[in-house]
């Protein structure tokens, strides 16, 4: 997000959300797009544009690490105004910060939306701000690959990897099976460079995921979708992917909490083992979030995959497996406090301040903090998105009092 807003901003007469309680009442100060003050009182600000919350929420921007599309689009359609269209999408639901991710893919298609990526960075003066590129494949496990495309499914290759990472600084997570030959160098490369290594589309066992974790492997991507569970292999059964996940304290992992990809009792049972300091929520929304159901494309327009979205999810055409979701962050923040039992604050956590601490931005993103970005959402009880504030500048409003600020 380029444009800040140069007049100051007063939010008040709202419940803030804080990192470790909610302040009725109070009063969030943005100056030059940066939270200054976070007061308990209706504090008098001179010369600053007002926003009266009316009692709603005041909460940290949601940060969405995991998402391919929305508003029709997706990243790997490989156009300027893609990118765009989608950080405008999704900030309509309250998201203020993303990583934007690719599928299993051509390489000259994948090098194309890196170089977007940064034209587009350049250009998002509306929309949710881009927090580097999450690349989601080509080394995955065959039978583990869910909608990934099986022609371009290989194992890591580090003439390759290298080669792409050489020629850009904005990928800050990939994800990967760590089974694969070559895959544990990949992690440790990653790990060199500063780079988030995930876990994904993996039929691994628990020694691989162990030995994967100390080279970098610090993170599972969309858990329980397309990886191992406890498996029988020669008549002895093995820790899967998923145990292996709850048995590392430390491992962090993402839940698409859309209430399709994970019924209720996971989303308690991941809640209550990982806790909301090591669960992010993710949306891996591809083109049809914010859309209506019918038929779409996961992944490029030009070669993607058809799918059908119904019943609040993206289907395979057979419907034999989903291919990818739907959802927006509002809703996962809504699910989690009605389907799965947990608190406000703790759902909040998992769409702000959790995620932002796995992709290292947390020093500027992620809670309603003095010296901190100036991103914040308004919602009310229902998680309804009133106002979307990026930078300190006003992006989205459903409230006709509220206009963009300039």
């Amino acid at each position: 997000m380029k444009g800040i807003a140069n007049r100051r901003l007063k939010i008040y007469n709202g419940q803030i959300i804080t990192p470790h309680r909610i302040i009725n009442g109070g009063t969030v100060l943005v100056d030059r797009g940066k939270i200054i003050e976070v007061s308990k009182d209706n504090i008098d600000v001179n010369d600053a544009i007002e926003i009266n919350a009316h009692g709603k929420f005041i909460s940290p921007g949601f940060i969405d690490i995991h998402v391919h599309g929305g508003g029709g689009h997706d990243f790997m359609d490989n156009n300027l105004d893609a990118f765009l269209e989608i950080a405008d999408t999704h900030a309509r639901y309250g998201t203020t910060a993303l990583t934007p991710t690719t599928l299993s893919c051509e390489h000259d298609d994948l090098l194309k939306t890196l170089e977007l990526y940064e034209l587009a960075d350049a250009k998002n003066e509306s929309g949710a701000q881009f927090i580097g590129m999450h690349i989601e494949g080509p080394y995955f496990s065959m039978k583990q690959r869910g909608a990934q495309d099986a022609r371009y499914i290989r194992n890591p290759d580090p003439n390759e990897y290298k080669q792409i990472l050489a020629n850009t600084s904005v990928v800050k997570r990939w994800s990967a099976a760590p089974e694969l030959k070559g895959a544990l160098e990949l992690g440790a490369y990653l790990k060199s460079q500063d780079i988030l290594a995930a876990i994904a589309h993996t039929d691994a066992i628990y020694e691989e995921v162990l030995e994967a974790y100390e080279k970098g492997y610090t993170h599972a991507t969309h858990f329980y979708s397309c990886m191992s569970g406890v498996s029988r292999r020669n008549a002895f059964r093995y820790a899967g992917v998923i145990e292996s996940a709850y048995l590392i304290d430390a491992m962090t992992v993402e839940l698409i909490a859309d209430g399709v990809h994970l019924p209720p009792p996971l989303l308690k049972l991941v809640y209550k083992i990982k806790g909301a300091d090591r669960i992010a929520l993710v949306t891996d929304a591809m083109r049809g979030a914010g859309m209506p159901p019918g038929e779409s494309i996961l992944g490029s327009l030009h070669n993607g995959m058809r799918v059908i979205v119904e019943d609040g999810v993206a289907k395979l055409p057979d419907r034999s497996a989903f291919a990818g979701s739907v959802a927006t962050c509002d809703s996962l923040v809504k699910n989690m406090i009605q389907l799965a039992d947990v608190p406000l604050l703790d759902a909040i956590k998992m769409m702000t301040i959790t995620p932002a601490v796995i992709m290292k931005v947390d020093t500027n993103k992620g809670s309603l903090v003095k010296g901190k970005d100036a991103d914040i959402v308004l919602f009310d009880k229902d998680i309804m998105i009133d106002t979307t504030i990026i930078n300190g500048k006003v992006i989205y409003s459903k409230s006709s009092e509220y206009s963009p600020v300039v």
